[in-house]
């Protein structure tokens, strides 16, 4: 009987991000209560920097981003954000690293988790990803939603692909 598998990752649309962060400097920028805070807001290979002249400008600025983000299909979770700290000249900066991959420590609770509740998936570590696999397709489905379900304590937005 064939065996059958699919892939857990971690990933995001790139272009769909810096979408996100055009759209949010336009609003930046258009918006009355942020147009005199000079902010700036800087998509890295890996992170986002958002330098702004105030805490309340910091936090409008966030919102507008993570509802950008939401709007094309992001999850919030794949945004782990630094503490804000005060740099010269009345300045307020904060980098938003971007989650990419799976942990290893997290991988190995997300296999605990398959192991412990469907006994006849097998995870594998892969990387940065997880291998399931099973003889049966059911299993495979009781995995994902078990994953959906549970998606929350890891903290990461969880997909699915190459399916077999």
């Amino acid at each position: 009987m064939a065996e059958f598998s699919f892939d857990v990752v971690s990933d995001f649309d790139r272009q769909e991000l810096i979408n996100a962060v055009d759209q949010t400097k336009r609003d930046v920028g258009t918006r009355y209560d942020l147009k005199d805070t000079n902010t700036e807001i800087t998509l890295g290979e890996k992170e986002i920097t958002l330098v702004t002249g105030s805490e309340l400008a910091l936090t409008a600025v966030r919102d507008i981003l993570e509802t950008k983000a939401l709007r094309r299909n992001l999850s919030i979770k794949l945004f782990d954000y630094g503490e804000p700290e005060e740099i010269g000249g009345m300045k307020i900066r904060q980098v938003i690293t971007l989650r990419k991959g799976i942990a290893e420590d997290i991988a190995k609770k997300i296999v605990k988790l398959i192991k412990a509740e469907v006994p006849k998936a097998q995870a594998r570590i892969q990387g940065d990803s997880l291998r399931v696999s099973s003889k049966s397709k059911d299993e495979l489905q009781a995995v994902m939603s078990l994953l959906r379900e549970r998606g929350d304590d890891f903290a990461l937005p969880l997909q699915f692909n190459n399916y077999r």
